[in-house]
C-alpha cells in the first residue's frame, strides 16, 4: 500500500519505491530506502511530514504515493 494509507503514528518497513528512475534516486538520497522503516509524524492536506533514519522529512501527497509500505 502506499505511504498515503498510513496514519499519524503508524510506522511500516519500506517494500517498493515507483516512479522514474530520477525520482528514485532522489527519494533514496532522502533515505527512502527499500526495507527501512518509516513513520508518519504529521498529516496536512494529503502532505506528509515522515520520520525515517533518524531524519524528519516532509514530502508531498504526489510523491508519498510513490513510496509503498
Amino acid at each position: 500500500m502506499p505511504l498515503t494509507m498510513l496514519r499519524k503514528g503508524e510506522s511500516s518497513l519500506i517494500t517498493h519505491i515507483g516512479g522514474k528512475p530520477e525520482t528514485k534516486t532522489f527519494l533514496e538520497s532522502l533515505g527512502f530506502v527499500v526495507g527501512s522503516p518509516v513513520t508518519v509524524v504529521s498529516d496536512i492536506g494529503g502532505n506528509l511530514i515522515v520520520s525515517i533514519r533518524d531524519s524528519r522529512v516532509a514530502i508531498s501527497e504526489e510523491m508519498a504515493k510513490k513510496i509503498f509500505v
